[in-house]
């Protein structure tokens, strides 16, 4: 079994524990959203592309209190060059937006699987993701009465339970004007303007200024 294979199968035990937001069919869009901008970067590293995009989100602090725990465990047992490890783990440290905090994406791997990521955040998914997190953790749909943050440390963006609806002005909305390749570019625009659309018609339905 090739360290890919081998990932894929650790992976996935960990995202089963996940909602529906986190899940494996999440890594499985992302893979694909990959695999459309490294085809037309032809330098990209293909394997440290999907090895990121399997690990990116094992250790997501939403779901782990103990850092890089299951990140670590699983690439121990892929027997990966140390190399290859640096590599990987560079990659995911670009792609989280810590609220507006990012780590520069300065390998074209990690610009792939940024931008790669951010458009499963955004558009029809993207909307369904969000709403699928926060009913998970029990968050209001929208509240009118709710300021958007502008300026944020990394530990009061992850640490305050804004509504759903909030969520889409302190961040989703912001990722398409970060996105890393052309292709990302191209990819998010449709995506952005769909998000901008259902905003509209849920301030018409609600009679809300949200």
């Amino acid at each position: 079994m090739n360290p890919i294979e081998k990932c894929e199968n650790l992976v996935k035990e960990v995202y089963m524990h996940f909602d529906a937001s986190h899940d494996f069919q999440h890594i499985e869009r992302v893979r694909k959203n990959a695999f459309e901008i490294a085809d037309t970067v032809p330098t990209a590293n293909r394997e440290i592309i999907e090895l990121a995009v399997l690990l990116h989100d094992v250790s997501d602090p939403k779901y782990s209190t103990e850092e890089k725990q299951e990140e670590d465990r699983i690439i121990q047992q892929l027997n990966l060059s140390e190399e290859k490890i640096v590599r990987v783990k560079a990659v995911i440290k670009a792609i989280s937006f810590n609220g507006g905090h990012e780590v520069e994406a300065d390998t074209i791997e990690a610009k792939i699987v940024r931008d790669a990521d951010r458009l499963d955040a955004i558009g029809a998914v993207g909307i369904a993701r969000t709403f699928a997190y926060g009913g998970a953790k029990g968050r209001r749909l929208y509240n009118a009465e709710e300021t958007p943050r502008e300026n944020m440390t990394v530990e009061e963006y992850r640490s305050k339970e804004t509504a759903s609806v909030t969520h889409f002005y302190e961040k989703l909305l912001k990722l398409s004007d970060g996105m890393q390749t052309k292709k990302g570019e191209e990819l998010a625009v449709e995506r952005h303007a769909f998000m901008e659309l259902f905003l509209e018609n849920l301030r018409k339905e609600t009679g809300e200024q949200l």
